[in-house]
């Protein structure tokens, strides 16, 4: 399922270079640059407190949006770099790249887990053991997954499950060429433990025998 594109409102900014940024800085905006798709640049600027928060809220380097400016088109962007102050360590210029819908890009996905009922090894005591919580995939930016689905049922204890085992949305593919594992079904911490200890009693065993 393609998640919904959030918007992101910004302003038209007149003028370029230090100076203008400068002042835009100073009315309280996050000036910024979006680029690409063989279109001129364009100069906008973002309310500082609200882009502060889109960006604490997380994810924002890897969320495809759609870049709302008063008297132009709606337009479908990525963020590309965020340039903060190396104090303050808050935003003080940001870059966009504009994407067409057919225009792959590399994302970071969520991954989510189902069928922990179906799963003998979890039944077992064993635990789910998440190696990557979320997948960077190449994918379509006009049909951006949601997130990925991993089917637990059927793994038992010591399964490893690979990016492999996971049915990728159409269009999409992880940019890791390898078969990378994305969770592990751990034994109960009785059993590791048991195991941990089997060598020293085996070693016990041999040196009463010498």
């Amino acid at each position: 399922m393609a998640k919904e594109i959030p918007d992101l409102v910004a302003e038209a900014r007149a003028g370029t270079g230090k100076g203008a940024a400068r002042q835009a800085r100073r009315n309280g905006k996050v000036p910024g640059i979006v680029y690409g798709d063989h279109k001129d640049p364009v100069a906008v600027q973002f309310d500082f407190n609200k882009l502060l928060t889109q960006l604490r809220a997380g994810r924002f380097m890897s969320t495809l949006f759609n870049l709302k400016v008063e008297g132009q088109d709606d337009v479908r962007v990525i963020c590309r770099s965020v340039q903060k102050d190396v104090v303050k360590d808050l935003p003080i210029h940001i870059d966009f790249m504009r994407l067409r819908r057919t225009s792959k890009v590399n994302l970071f996905i969520p991954v989510e887990f189902i069928n922990h009922e179906e799963c003998p090894g979890l039944k077992k005591g064993g635990t789910l053991v998440t190696v990557r919580n979320e997948v960077e995939l190449i994918v379509t930016a006009g049909d951006i997954p949601d997130h990925i689905t991993v089917d637990l049922a059927g793994h038992q204890v010591g399964d490893s499950i690979h990016i492999d085992d996971v049915k990728l949305p159409s269009g999409a593919k992880p940019t890791i060429d390898r078969n990378f594992v994305v969770a592990n079904i751990a034994a109960p911490s009785a059993l590791r433990s048991s195991d941990d200890e089997a060598p020293e009693g085996e070693e016990a065993a041999a040196e009463a025998e010498e």
